[in-house]
């Protein structure tokens, strides 16, 4: 069995897969803001499931890592900074642990059930924060594995500004009073809309992709809002600049989860399950 802990900036899930990477087993709790108490609660999570040896334990993180250390350096949405996540989960669960950013390894999972189709996958998550993974054949591209999406400078209402610091979940939750699956009307999602596509449209001229994927809580009403992100983006598209198709994520609540599994098994694949 393999074990996939996605730390989010709300919340942690805490899955149990068979070695054909089927979920037997899940948890989750919310994700504490001081570090040391997290550790305390995954502890106490951990001993309640029913499985307790695992072959490898892949970890998701909101932030900016130090793969070689295993360390978090810092974690965006939480507090966290320079913490020591590889020893300490090892210490829990006891068994080799892998760490990486929660956004490329939900791209890789995606990426994975679409490789009968596109090599180059650009998978961004719209959540508490903004995240991009970018994935060729398969494979978290080195090149990017430290990029941070949601930090890029756009302007909005007259200023340059982070653009996860207004098209975020986070940010729409501060500025319409509600989480995205409450939100119904036309006009709010054409608003909402119009600063996702302002990023999406960067990216793509950077990136190129071959298509591109939408994670994450908002992109959980892709339905409310894909015909305006379309119409949105066609806008901006150019003859250099060509609009990719934009699919809503396959497995959005459990990207992470699946991407840790498919990110330790290609490095400590066993028979075993």
């Amino acid at each position: 069995m393999y074990l996939g802990i996605d730390i989010g900036g709300t919340k942690t899930l805490l899955a149990s897969l068979d070695n054909d990477g089927v979920i037997t087993e899940q948890l989750k709790f919310l994700t504490p803001n001081d570090y040391s108490e997290f550790i305390r609660q995954l502890t106490v999570e951990v001993a309640k499931m029913t499985t307790k040896s695992f072959v490898a334990c892949g970890v998701g993180v909101p932030g900016r890592l130090d793969r070689s250390q295993g360390v978090g350096i810092a974690m965006g949405n939480l507090s966290w900074k320079n913490v020591s996540i590889k020893i300490d989960i090892e210490a829990v669960i006891h068994c080799p642990v892998v760490i990486e950013n929660d956004a490329k390894l939900a791209g890789l999972s995606e990426a994975m059930l679409l490789k009968d189709s596109y090599n180059h996958v650009a998978y961004i998550t719209i959540s508490t924060g903004i995240g991009l993974g970018i994935i060729n054949n398969q494979t978290i591209d080195p090149s990017f594995v430290d990029s941070e999406a949601g930090m890029m400078l756009l302007e909005h209402r007259g200023k340059m500004v982070p653009w996860e610091s207004f098209a975020s979940g986070k940010a729409i939750v501060q500025t319409y009073g509600k989480e995205a699956r409450n939100i119904t009307d036309k006009t709010t999602w054409r608003q909402i809309t119009h600063n996702i596509a302002v990023g999406l449209i960067n990216i793509i001229a950077i990136i190129q992709p071959e298509v591109i994927v939408l994670g994450g809580s908002v992109a959980n009403y892709f339905d409310r809002f894909d015909d305006l992100l379309c119409e949105q983006l066609q806008e901006y598209g150019t003859p250099l600049v060509p609009i990719p198709p934009i699919i809503p994520a396959s497995r959005p609540e459990e990207a992470v989860i699946y991407g840790c599994y498919d990110l330790v098994k290609s490095l400590y694949g066993t028979t075993r399950s």
